[in-house]
């Protein structure tokens, strides 16, 4: 992995490329490279920044129009100049990019090197792309069937895109596991691994399935399966304004996340929420309302911080719907051998609806008769599509690597699909029913209310830039927020950080505290708000640094805490939409003052395509 940008048409395809990888720098990488194909193949690439890469080829002939870029995010071998995508064929008349991991590379490698082939590369990748040059020799075949005859051989996960130097006017692409889509203009085509590099130029696009092989001239797409059958392709409009993935004053695309919460709260609430006739209306719930009031269990799988979203819903979906819940890492639920009946709803969680572990434990879920409820943010994803049923949260294309707006979204979703199974279930009364739905109603708002903090927040900030550590606590709905703030500032500034119950940290971790260590409470007004209180004390008595987030109402915790930050009170329920905001700004003001990339963060992809 990790960006992907295709093009022909009549258009010179390098500076439209180009864009479009800066576009996608997003996702996180460490070298970039394009190849173009006019009257010959071109390969440039290079390790380092896209900036780097452009720099290196000017006076270069870039004049094409059709050519292939690629920002890697490296898998097998490390980031150089060599091991960048495209790779060339052994005969240089091939030209690919991938995205994705090839399981069985060694084996073909090895098949390869008894032939007499040798590999510039550490790649899995240059491989693969050699296995089909060497289909095409042997079979006397052209390179769609050699891509088709391939990938037949080929385990593991990917997405390519294939130039031929004899074929100037065809580019060749499949996919399996990874994201691809294909955008459709006057006479001509792109590809990228999402849509922020087409939505200049069209909002129709196809979106390819696993185990279809595209085949695009500049006026012709062609979608064929691994059987060498034409699919129809399934045009879709683009619901995305370019604007909404430029800074728009912002300096960072993190921070313009962060301040976009109330917006994308409110646009995932609307439509849905009423919460003066006491009404949510959700069609994906609504048309499988009997098999989600009869789930025996829910199993709510997920990565990253999807995955922190998902144990806030646990508390959601066990106090409000009482079914049984458990909350497991995709990435873990995979290789187990799970006990699935053919009563459990799978709730997947994905920002990107690309995350490829969880696509995997969703199949493996559905082939044991699981229902599947996806929540994810990208239209048209591959968990939307895998899914029996889902909804979108709506928060729009999100940019920064470490994930924000996202989160809040997730919550807003996933606790209306909660209070929407409870009422339906008969499992809330309906003062509690309605109060919640006033709450959630008032979320957006109070999340502009946190906002304005950010100042106060940034000063707080600089005074642990220069820490080592940092240890997050918090109890009931709010410990998931606390381990949601250690990963932010891991994520951002690249401190240490770790996220507890409260009341565990007793049970080993306390054994860190001393007067260096910044101990951050999640400790908002609720149930247990007693006890934190009791939990703040054991920190201050072994001289801990604590630092709280805390309701603006609190009186006792600013008396005990050497630093706050506060958000409006609402019903515990509902607080870690508002707990995390503090936490959000905290990290991103550290990792500014000392100096990060906060919009790209060292060794971390946006959407995570591979094991």
């Amino acid at each position: 992995m990790c960006g992907i940008v295709a093009y022909i048409g009549p258009r010179e395809a390098y500076p439209l490329i180009l864009k479009g990888l800066k576009r996608l720098e997003y996702r996180g990488y460490d070298s970039s490279g394009v190849a173009l194909l006019n009257d010959d193949l071109r390969v440039y690439k290079k390790k380092g920044k896209v900036a780097e890469l452009e720099e290196s080829l000017v006076g270069q002939d870039v004049h094409a129009h059709a050519g292939i870029g690629h920002t890697r995010w490296a898998t097998h071998g490390e980031p150089s100049d060599r091991n960048a995508h495209p790779h060339s064929s052994a005969s240089g008349r091939l030209a690919m990019i991938h995205n994705g991991i090839i399981e069985n590379y060694a084996q073909l490698k090895n098949e390869l090197i008894k032939k007499g082939y040798s590999f510039q590369s550490d790649t899995d990748t240059e491989v693969l792309l050699n296995f089909v040059e060497d289909i095409q020799k042997n079979n006397n075949c052209g390179l769609e069937e050699a891509v088709r005859i391939a990938l037949r051989r080929v385990v593991g996960a990917y997405v390519i895109v294939l130039l031929d130097k004899d074929h100037p006017d065809t580019i060749i692409a499949a996919r399996k596991g990874s994201p691809l889509v294909i955008g459709i203009g006057k006479g001509e085509h792109f590809l990228a691994s999402d849509a922020s590099p087409i939505i200049e130029y069209t909002k129709e696009v196809v979106y390819v399935n696993d185990y279809e092989l595209a085949i695009l001239k500049a006026d012709e797409l062609i979608l064929k399966n691994l059987g060498n059958e034409k699919i129809t392709p399934f045009i879709q409009k683009l619901d995305l304004e370019l604007a909404a993935i430029e800074k728009g004053g912002f300096e960072h695309f993190m921070l313009k996340e962060i301040f976009e919460q109330p917006e994308t709260i409110f646009d995932c609430l609307r439509g849905r929420l009423d919460a003066e006739k006491g009404i949510i209306t959700m069609a994906g719930v609504e048309n499988n309302i009997e098999k989600l009031r009869n789930a025996d269990r829910m199993i709510i799988i997920a990565c990253g911080t999807s995955w922190h979203a998902g144990l806030v819903a646990e508390y959601i979906f066990e106090e409000l719907c009482r079914i049984p819940v458990e909350v497991e890492y995709a990435s873990e639920f995979r290789y187990r051998n799970p006990v699935i009946h053919n009563g459990d709803v799978i709730i997947a969680i994905s920002q990107s609806g690309e995350t490829a572990d969880t696509i995997v434990a969703i199949e493996k879920a559905k082939e044991q008769g699981a229902f599947i409820m996806g929540v994810v943010n990208v239209v048209g994803s591959s968990i939307a599509r895998l899914s029996h049923a889902g909804a979108y949260t709506h928060a729009g294309p999100e940019i920064g690597v470490a994930s924000t707006k996202a989160f809040t979204a997730q919550l807003a979703v996933l606790t209306m699909i909660a209070l929407k199974i409870a009422k339906e279930k008969d499992t809330i009364d309906q003062t509690r029913y309605m109060h919640l739905l006033a709450e959630l109603h008032t979320i957006p708002e109070k999340a502009r209310e946190a906002l304005k903090a950010a100042d106060s927040i940034k000063k707080l900030a600089s005074r642990y830039a220069n820490d080592a550590n940092a240890l997050y606590l918090g109890r009931g709905y709010n410990f998931p927020v606390a381990l949601e703030g250690a990963l932010k500032l891991k994520e951002i500034s690249y401190i240490h950080a770790e996220g507890y119950p409260a009341a565990e940290m007793k049970h080993g971790p306390i054994a860190l505290v001393d007067e260096t260590l910044p101990v951050i409470f999640v400790a908002t007004r609720d149930s247990y708000h007693d006890k934190i209180v009791s939990n703040i004390q054991e920190i201050r008595a072994r001289k801990g640094r604590v630092v709280a987030v805390i309701s603006q109402d609190d009186e006792v915790i600013p008396k005990m805490a050497e630093d706050y930050m506060t958000v409006p009170e609402t019903d515990e329920l509902l607080a870690p939409m508002l707990s995390v905001i503090p936490l959000q700004l905290f990290a991103y003001y550290i990792g500014i003052a000392k100096g990060c990339d906060v919009d790209k963060p060292r060794n971390l992809a946006k959407s995570v395509t591979v094991e």
